[in-house]
């Protein structure tokens, strides 16, 4: 098949391509409108070493490690709900929790997601506060050169997590192209042992035709 080929079948058929574009995109749409959605905030936290010293900040990285495991336990998501009087268990509100650690940028990074995004922002902010406070009670027992201080380092923000409409919508109507295309040439490939013209016995068996009987009148 050369390129006209392909263009006449998407001038005859091209409009299956479209309707199933259309509605898997409308279904998608539709979809992602029905579902809850989740926002998800996020909370940095900064640690910082008292002094400039090459010694400390290393320290400072290996510990990122404690501080995340320290964090990403059932009894800190405790603490937040009792602080926050929230109506879930431990368990809940721990596996809406992500915690990460940057040793390049020394930062623990917090992310919340749950359905109300300022109560994801809350979550956040406190999640950090008991890095800050188990941090200070650490300091506590070092000496004041070796302090390593945490300090949140921006205010919590939410975005929207998922569902997101515009996403899906665009993938929908991709997917439905795909799959129309398909169906297309299926069909095509269905169809391409009919013969309904003399063109079409010419393609298929590589002889000319010399004659053709003519349809019957009347």
């Amino acid at each position: 098949m050369n390129l006209m080929d392909y263009v006449n079948i998407l001038l005859r058929r091209g409009w299956i391509m479209i309707l199933l574009a259309v509605i898997a995109a409308a279904s998608a749409y539709i979809l992602s409108k029905q579902q809850t959605p989740i926002y998800r905030s996020t909370q940095r936290v900064l640690m910082q070493p008292t002094r400039a010293d090459l010694g400390l900040t290393e320290a400072s990285r290996t510990l990122l490690g404690n501080h995340v495991a320290y964090l990403d336990s059932e009894f800190r998501a405790q603490e937040v709900i009792d602080r926050l009087r929230l109506d879930m268990t431990a368990e809940q509100l721990k596996s809406a929790v992500t915690i990460a650690s940057d040793p390049l940028s020394l930062t623990i990074q917090i992310d919340v997601d749950l359905p109300d995004g300022d109560l994801a922002n809350d979550v956040a902010r406190e999640w950090g506060n008991l890095l800050i406070e188990y941090r200070n009670a650490e300091n506590q027992r070092a000496r004041r050169e070796d302090h390593i201080n945490a300090r949140l380092q921006d205010v919590a923000s939410y975005t929207l997590q998922s569902p997101k409409p515009a996403i899906n919508t665009i993938a929908g109507a991709i997917l439905g192209l795909l799959l129309g295309g398909v169906i297309v040439f299926v069909l095509e490939y269905l169809e391409s042992s009919v013969v309904r013209s003399r063109d079409d016995l010419e393609r298929n068996t590589g002889i000319p035709v010399l004659a053709a009987i003519p349809h019957a009148e009347g």
